[in-house]
C-alpha cells in the first residue's frame, strides 16, 4: 500500500468515528423499536397529523426564509460595509441561544399584547397555540441555516461574470435571475434542505409559544413524559423515517438536475 493510500485510509478510519457515532444511537433506536406499535401508530390520526404539520409548517417557514434571506445573503456575498460582521453575528446568534430562550423570546415579541402580535390578532390570525406561531418558531432557529449557505454560494459565483453581462447591457434582474441565482443554485438548495430540516425537527422553541396544535417532536415529548419510552419511540422511529425519505428525494432531485444541466 502506498504511503498517501495509508494516509488517506487513516484519516478515513479516524473520520469514520462520526459515522458511527450517528449511526450506533439510530441503529439501537430501531433493533430496539416495537414495529408492531410503529404500525398501529402510523395509524393514528393525532401521529400523522402531527409529522404532516412538522413538514408543512417548516416547508412554509423555509419558503418566507427563502424569500427575504436569498437578497439579504446575496447583498452579503458582494458588500462590504461598515457594521457587516455584527449584522453576520445577528443572523448567527439562533444558532448559539438555547432554543427554550428563542422560543420565549419570540413569544414575547408576537404575544397578543406585544405591537407586532397586536397587530396579527387584529388582523385575524393568532400568533400563540397556532399553526402561525409554529411557523414564527421555525423561522427564528432556521435563518443562519439558509442565509449563510446561500451568502457561500454567492460568493462562489464569479463577479466578473455578472460585471461582464451587465456591461452588455443586461439589467441587474435578468443578471441576478438568469445568472446569479443559477450559479448558486446548488448551494441555495442545499440551504433550504437544512432550513426546512431544522425546522421540522425544532421542539424548544416551538414548545413555548405553541404546545398545541402538537408537531412532531413535540408529540414525541408528550407521549415521553405521559407514557414512557415504549409509547415515544415509535413516533421517533417515524419522523426519523419522514425525514430521512426526504432527505435522500431531496439528494436525488437536486442530483438529477445536476446531471440534466450537464448534459444540455
Amino acid at each position: 500500500m502506498h504511503r498517501s493510500s495509508r494516509e488517506c485510509f487513516f484519516l478515513a478510519l479516524m473520520g469514520s468515528f462520526l459515522v458511527v457515532y450517528i449511526l450506533w444511537p439510530l441503529g439501537g433506536l430501531f433493533l430496539r423499536a416495537d414495529w408492531g406499535l410503529v404500525a398501529s401508530a402510523s395509524l393514528e390520526k393525532e401521529v400523522v397529523g402531527a409529522l404532516w404539520r412538522s413538514i408543512w409548517t417548516a416547508a412554509a417557514a423555509t419558503g418566507v426564509i427563502a424569500l427575504f434571506g436569498t437578497p439579504l445573503a446575496y447583498v452579503l456575498a458582494r458588500k462590504s460595509f461598515r457594521g457587516k460582521a455584527f449584522l453576520e453575528a445577528i443572523i448567527d446568534v439562533p444558532i448559539m441561544i438555547p432554543h427554550t430562550v428563542a422560543g420565549i423570546a419570540v413569544l414575547m415579541a408576537f404575544s397578543p399584547k406585544a405591537p407586532a402580535g397586536a397587530l396579527l390578532v387584529k388582523a385575524g390570525l393568532s400568533p400563540v397555540n397556532s399553526h402561525l406561531g409554529i411557523i414564527l418558531a421555525c423561522m427564528f432557529v432556521s435563518i443562519p441555516f439558509f442565509v449563510d449557505a446561500a451568502k457561500d454560494a454567492f460568493s462562489g459565483v464569479s463577479p466578473r461574470i455578472e460585471k461582464a453581462a451587465r456591461t452588455l447591457g443586461a439589467s441587474f434582474p435578468h443578471v441576478f435571475f438568469r445568472i446569479s441565482l443559477p450559479m448558486a443554485k446548488k448551494g441555495l438548495i442545499s440551504g433550504l434542505i437544512m432550513s426546512w430540516a431544522r425546522g421540522v425537527s425544532e421542539f424548544g422553541a416551538i414548545v413555548i409559544i405553541a404546545y398545541h396544535p402538537m408537531v412532531a417532536p413535540t408529540l414525541i415529548y408528550d407521549r415521553f413524559a405521559t407514557f414512557g419510552l415504549k409509547y415515544s419511540t415509535p413516533v421517533a422511529v417515524q419522523l426519523i423515517l419522514v425525514c430521512l425519505g426526504m432527505f435522500v428525494l431531496l439528494r436525488l432531485l437536486a442530483a438529477g438536475k445536476r446531471r440534466e444541466d450537464a448534459e444540455a
